[in-house]
């Protein structure tokens, strides 16, 4: 409570306090319709935090109904457990702590449909003898990229590490100063370097590195250049780099390996993002990109390129410990079979980066009347996230609920049955119709709705 811990107490009064908070098994009577394992483990667990509030220095008398409702509220979750789906409002279709790209439904549903049965994960059905679980993907890839071969592991982290590891170990790997980035979640290119027994060789500069400065460090020591794509940043202005085709002449004339992280792994033209296909047909010996941004699929990472390396990935050992399970190669098998025979409208989040206007406005509109006063129509911009197309900002019509506690709004939606992750923008609540799906709209305003009702008092009537 506000100004209990602000008031000194006593060892008696402390003692006191914890003497009245009631035992597990009272706590967990009290709860209905709770499985007898989750009520104790919730009780526990409220009861555990009230005596710590306490030592803490909360001098207020715990209250048997609060404790019992927070109770509850935690044996639900432990029933329910703590991965569940939530609308994405915020406008950002790639949003990493959202799960990146949405699945297509058909994609989905071979997931689904591989996890609950057998299946021929590593069987050849027509000898009987064991099989290769990159089988599933390698045609689909190499169809996809024009590469020689093909392997996908568990991300894209995991594939430059992987061809690092298997190309450069133990030996030098060269790489420019403007490309040693960190992509989120302090992942960072030295460390990556570091972690595969390769050693790092910084060349140029920030903003300008030269063919020549490649061409001057390469040596005796030298296994490979890694070149990495500025994902989820733009060096602009005075700057400079060699192209890849430079740098993959450079490589075959001094017999070492070029290594290429697009990172988001393109396959049709989006904005400036490099192209998969582009990057085999230069002459690179490993490309390696995400599944899950730019693609549209699971999380993966996808490794293309020439027969010869890509062998020495799969022959790694840490290819095995990298290695996608079932789901996820069912998943990503589904997804490039979708943007190969259906196109880029096949695939949620590159239908969502396209969305005409009047598609948005149809939505926005929609979910405006079914939430009702105050929100309303207006115009806001978002980006498609995932350190993915930088530059790019998507403006189009949003939902606006202007309120006088926006955040006390936002965290209603964010903790609702249905939670709904919105964002504001000049203190005004915002949900972006890009990201919410047309099945997802009457759910968001039964949420928003929820929301608001709590907030009546702080709506601000314009």
């Amino acid at each position: 409570m506000p100004g209990s811990a602000e008031r000194e107490i006593g060892d008696a009064e402390r003692a006191a306090l914890l003497r009245s908070l009631p035992a597990v098994d009272q706590l967990a009577a009290s709860l209905s319709g709770v499985p007898v394992h989750l009520a104790v483990a919730a009780a526990r667990s409220e009861i555990d935090a009230a005596r710590e509030r306490i030592l803490a220095g909360d001098g207020d008398q715990p209250d048997p109904d609060r404790l019992r409702q927070r109770a509850e509220a935690t044996a639900r979750i432990l029933a329910a457990g703590t991965l569940a789906p939530v609308i994405n409002a915020t406008g950002v279709i790639l949003h990493t702590n959202l799960g990146r790209a949405p699945l297509a439904s058909a994609a989905a549903a071979a997931a689904a449909a591989i996890g609950e049965a057998y299946s021929n994960l590593e069987l050849d059905l027509e000898s009987g003898t064991r099989g290769s679980r990159g089988d599933h993907l390698e045609p689909l890839l190499r169809e996809l990229s024009g590469a020689e071969a093909a392997l996908a592991v568990n991300n894209n982290a995991a594939g430059v590490l992987l061809a690092v590891a298997a190309l450069a170990s133990g030996r030098e790997i060269v790489v420019s100063r403007g490309e040693l980035v960190e992509i989120g979640g302090s992942f960072r290119i030295p460390d990556v370097l570091a972690q595969s027994g390769a050693r790092l060789v910084e060349v140029g500069t920030t903003n300008r590195t030269r063919i020549g400065d490649y061409a001057a460090a390469l040596g005796t020591e030298t296994a490979a250049i890694l070149r990495v794509h500025q994902s989820n940043f733009r060096t602009v202005g005075f700057a400079e780099r060699p192209d890849l085709s430079e740098l993959a002449e450079l490589a075959r004339e001094r017999g070492v390996a070029l290594i290429d992280d697009l990172g988001s792994g393109a396959a049709i033209p989006i904005g400036d993002e490099p192209l998969l296909a582009d990057s085999v047909a230069a002459g690179t010996d490993l490309v390696c990109c995400s599944a899950d941004k730019l693609l549209g699929g699971p999380q993966a990472g996808i490794l293309v390129g020439g027969a010869q390396a890509i062998d020495a990935c799969r022959r790694h050992p840490l290819a095995r410990a990298l290695r996608l399970d079932k789901l996820q190669l069912g998943a990503l098998a589904t997804t490039l079979r979708l943007l190969r025979d259906s196109g880029p409208g096949a695939i949620p989040a590159l239908r969502m980066l396209h969305a005409g206007e009047d598609e948005l406005v149809a939505r926005a509109e929609r979910l405006a009347a079914a939430i009702g006063a105050p929100a309303r129509v207006g115009r806001a911009t978002s980006r498609p996230g995932g350190g993915t197309l930088p530059l790019v900002e998507l403006e189009g019509p949003v939902c606006e609920l202007p309120v006088a506690d926006p955040d006390e709004a936002l965290a209603r939606l964010r903790t609702a049955e249905v939670p709904v992750i919105a964002r504001i923008h000049e203190g005004v609540v915002l949900l972006d119709p890009r990201t919410i799906a047309d099945d997802e709209i009457e759910p968001a305003a039964a949420t928003a709705r929820a929301a608001l009702k709590r907030v009546l008092g702080s709506i601000e009537h314009e």
